[in-house]
């Protein structure tokens, strides 16, 4: 099994491009299985977990292939309703194409989805929406399956206990395509919500109030194809900022959405980084040592701090003056990458929600493996600023979210192979 060692004590400088959002292609992948047409998608990034939805696209007979930074998607004799259960257990957001199928074709059948361990993510907020918007659910032997029994769903009005990303998105998914209006209040609000509802308009769907806590759909009778460029990843944008930040030195971000970082931006800004942002660009400089937050950072729906942002900003403050506390609001099993940074010379006590970071002089190099896609992007975060040499495996966990990883660290004086 493959794995990165990263050499740390070097500033880092330079300039990256920022990548095409995963967390936006994904359920675009997945929108584009209710179009009767093709869809061309721009600045798709190579990842492995797009790789794996265009399994699922296939699967379906419809086509799908990934090509440099183009995704060609035709669904237009889609063929099959189930989602296999080896691909469903490739990826957590696997879930979202449910919505999609069961708009598109009265039916789909699917197992749990599988992916990062990050705690349990129940699916019962999807399988209620789905049933308001008229669905039968069975299952059998662990193998869900839900049916339209007039091949249609019918529009509803559906609040939701908590604004779930994913609840927010398979709802979209399955409504554009049914009778009448949908409704959904306690939307989550999050950017990749609304790249997704820009696609599906631009495809011919009513959608309006995405971004917003109330979202109104109207069915229409079919979408159409188009061509879309995804937004950049603000996650992997925040990724590359926290090594800076942690190495040292000096960094330009291209073709960054700066309005949605901006939640990350701001905590960043209070560790004595230098930040500037024009033009779809971001600059840091980060000359002495970092400071501690002195606010607990609270991880919360957007636009609050976005829990795919706290394990790299932790690693970097593991080495700053003071004492940082995060508290973790949505996932139960977020901090599983503390025990790594620890063995890598961190003081860091974990009590339940919350995390304590007591900054340390340094860090030093160890053997660590990454517990899931952000967790392991924080032991490079850390790697990147610490003292001597680190080995991180399990990266397989890593390249699902990042295109190019070890190359862009080593555009900006890096030292990182993949042996």
């Amino acid at each position: 099994m493959q794995k990165f060692v990263i050499t740390g004590g070097n500033r880092l400088g330079g300039e990256i491009e920022l990548q095409g959002c995963k967390n936006s292609a994904l359920p675009i992948m997945a929108a584009a299985v209710l179009v009767q047409g093709k869809c061309i998608l721009e600045s798709c990034p190579n990842l492995t977990d797009v790789y794996s939805a265009a399994r699922i696209i296939n699967s379906l007979g419809c086509k799908c292939s990934v090509a440099g930074k183009i995704a060609e998607i035709d669904a237009s004799a889609v063929s099959g309703s189930a989602i296999p259960e080896k691909l469903m257990g490739e990826m957590r957001s696997s879930i979202m194409f449910v919505g999609a199928i069961l708009g598109r074709t009265g039916q789909c059948t699917f197992s749990i989805p599988g992916g990062c361990e990050l705690g349990p993510r129940p699916i019962d907020m999807h399988l209620a929406a789905f049933s308001k918007l008229g669905a039968e659910i069975s299952e059998n032997g662990g193998e869900i399956t839900c049916r339209l029994p007039k091949g249609r769903g019918h529009g509803s009005k559906i609040s939701l206990s908590f604004p779930s990303v994913g609840a927010t998105e398979n709802i979209i998914l399955c409504s554009v395509l049914a009778e009448g209006e949908t409704v959904v209040n306690n939307a989550a609000r999050e950017p990749e919500i609304c790249d997704m509802c820009r696609f599906l308009r631009a495809c011919g769907a009513k959608i309006k109030g995405d971004g917003e806590s109330r979202i109104v759909i109207e069915g229409v009778e079919k979408l159409h194809g188009c061509e879309y460029c995804i937004m950049p990843d603000r996650i992997a944008g925040a990724t590359y900022l926290a090594m800076t930040a942690a190495a040292g030195g000096a960094m330009i971000l291209k073709n960054a959405c700066i309005a949605e970082m901006e939640p990350f931006i701001s905590v960043l800004e209070q560790t004595g980084c230098y930040i500037c942002t024009a033009d779809n660009r971001i600059y840091l400089r980060r000359g002495g040592r970092l400071k501690a937050i002195r606010d607990r950072i609270r991880t919360m729906p957007h636009p609050g701090f976005p829990t795919d942002a706290q394990a790299v900003l932790m690693a970097a403050l593991a080495a700053a003056d003071g004492t940082s506390v995060f508290e973790e609001n949505i996932f139960d099993c977020r901090y599983r990458h503390t025990d790594a940074l620890i063995k890598m010379g961190a003081d860091i006590q974990v009590m339940g929600k919350a995390a304590v970071i007591r900054g340390v002089k340094g860090l030093h190099g160890a053997d660590v493996e990454a517990t899931d896609l952000r967790g392991g992007a924080a032991m490079a975060v850390a790697a990147l600023g610490a003292e001597g040499t680190t080995s991180i495996g399990c990266i397989n966990h890593i390249d699902r979210g990042y295109e190019k990883f070890e190359d862009n660290i080593t555009s900006l004086g890096g030292r990182i192979s993949r042996v």
